[in-house]
């Protein structure tokens, strides 16, 4: 995980767009982050799991989670993670 100065957020988003306008908003708020973007799910839990690209992905702080992508959608990536061991530590509100 980040240290206390600076947060990681996963934002999993196929949309450029919403990718744009949640990294603008991400810079007016108090807490210092980084963004790491997963295009779609595929990737996501690539990078969750640290896999191939993602070998030195840095676990992130919260997971921001679009529903509806192509390849593996929100849900899967969501129930993908509470059924690992490895990845059911980060808390949810869905």
């Amino acid at each position: 995980m980040a240290t206390d100065a600076s947060k990681t957020i996963l934002l999993i988003e196929d949309n450029r767009g919403d990718i744009r306008l949640i990294q603008e908003a991400l810079k007016n708020t108090a807490v210092q982050c980084q963004v790491a973007i997963a295009r779609d799910g595929m990737e996501a839990m690539a990078y969750l799991r640290q896999d191939g690209d993602f070998a030195n992905a840095v676990r992130p702080d919260l997971i921001l989670l679009d529903l509806n992508m192509p390849r593996k959608d929100g849900r899967e990536v969501l129930a993908e993670i509470k059924a690992d061991p490895a990845l059911n530590i980060f808390p949810s509100l869905f």
